[in-house]
């Protein structure tokens, strides 16, 4: 049976190994995939610009919704979405914002 020290060398070769043939797989790669994108005409900016759906940061634009209710003591406000503060308890009517207001 190998000793601890020994199959710490054989890891330690192991890895040069895994990360020498990693480097050579790699390069392959690459020039496969530069062959494919001059062969199709593509650009770098092709590969990244192909999403689907709205582009990042598109949904910043959204706007709060308006307060429904508000705490008279504190002057909190809950828009009536999302977890109902504490505060509101069972009688949601006596916090209930006027619509003019």
């Amino acid at each position: 049976m190998p000793t601890y020290k020994e199959l710490l060398a054989q890891r330690d070769e192991l890895d040069t190994q895994i990360e020498a043939l990693r480097r050579e797989e790699v390069a392959e790669v690459i020039e496969k995939i530069r062959q494919v994108m001059a062969e199709y005409g593509l650009t770098a900016d092709d590969l990244v610009q192909r999403k689907r759906g709205r582009p990042a940061g598109s949904s910043a634009a959204k706007t709060p919704a308006p307060a429904k209710y508000r705490d008279p003591k504190t002057g909190a406000t809950w828009s009536g979405r999302g977890r109902a503060p504490a505060w509101l308890g069972k009688n949601r009517a006596r916090f209930l914002i006027p619509e003019g207001e």
